[in-house]
């Protein structure tokens, strides 16, 4: 293939993935979610690394990521760390978050500032990451919510794509 073919290819695969929003590359992600249909592939490269320090992520709602904890309280944004589902009392969530996807940082943007549910604790996921939750829970998009009991097991699931609001979040609490 010559230099210049090369070179259209590359850039229409980069028109395709625009033009998919932040839908996956999974077959069947958007089927029945309301998300838009894919057209391409788009499979995205990874972020860079944050520069954020781990100190600077204990405040939500200024401008950085939830808080990390281990045990939560109800109502809490917090980032999702192995055993906190467990550790954690009351109404929780799971929120598969993917940085490079506009509607994740929406959601992500109004949680951090308007602060998550009353009695809610939702747990933000790395969808890039935690490809092992995103496969026992069936996660095929971002912006997906999985309500989880007690035990990490699901209880109801929901794509907030269409609508990634805090509205949205409450109206599908099962």
């Amino acid at each position: 293939m010559s230099r210049a073919r090369i070179g259209t290819a590359a850039m229409l695969a980069l028109v395709a993935i625009a033009v998919s929003g932040c839908t996956t590359g999974s077959p069947g992600a958007a089927a029945g979610t309301g998300a838009p249909s894919e057209a391409a592939s788009s499979e995205a490269p990874a972020p860079a690394p944050s520069a954020e320090s781990d100190a600077d992520a204990d405040v939500p709602g200024d401008g950085s990521s939830p808080a990390t904890e281990d045990a939560a309280s109800p109502g809490a944004y917090v980032d999702y760390t192995d055993g906190a589902i467990e550790s954690t009392p009351g109404a929780k969530v799971l929120f598969f978050h993917a940085s490079w996807c506009p509607n994740c940082r929406a959601l992500d943007e109004q949680l951090r500032s308007e602060g998550a549910p009353e009695g809610l604790t939702v747990f933000k996921v790395d969808y890039d990451d935690r490809t092992d939750l995103r496969q026992q829970y069936g996660v095929t998009i971002q912006t997906t919510v999985v309500f989880v009991d007690d035990r990490g097991d699901a209880i109801s699931s929901t794509v907030l794509y269409d609508d990634p609001s805090i509205e949205s979040l409450i109206a599908a609490i099962p």
